[in-house]
């Protein structure tokens, strides 16, 4: 058995105009909130790429600033590479590491990189770096 089609007369066809501006108010949401996940996730990736220029800025500031351990002595270095300023601070670790009676060839000595970016960004990095101890 054949099933055809009901007619349909002219008021029950199509959608209201109510229908369809609740559609379109539907759809206009959706699309704000896609756009605004995507501007977060723009801020995000530019947030990371500052960093990891900061990063490779103190790298290279620790590469090629810092001068050799013999040459290096407590104090502040500080310079510019290209648009990125650098300080470098080496002062004591903390703690009173110089036992007594005791020989001690090295100490360890808190090396702090500070590098601030044009724009105003900045970032420290910390590290130890042994030191010759004072021959007595």
């Amino acid at each position: 058995m054949f099933l055809a089609p009901r007619p349909t007369d002219s008021a029950e066809a199509g959608f209201t105009v109510i229908e369809v501006l609740i559609a379109l108010a539907v759809v206009a949401v959706c699309i704000v909130a896609v756009g605004s996940v995507m501007a977060t996730n723009v801020r995000g990736v530019r947030s990371v790429e500052r960093h990891v220029e900061l990063m490779q800025m103190a790298r290279t500031a620790l590469a090629t600033a810092m001068p050799r351990r013999a040459d290096l002595q407590p104090g502040t270095l500080s310079g510019q590479i290209g648009d990125y300023r650098w300080r470098v601070d080496v002062g004591e670790l903390g703690g009173d590491w110089a036992a007594p009676d005791a020989d001690a060839t090295w100490i360890p000595e808190l090396v702090t990189v500070h590098v601030q970016s044009p724009t105003g960004a900045a970032m420290d990095v910390r590290t130890v770096r042994l030191m010759r101890g004072q021959q007595q």
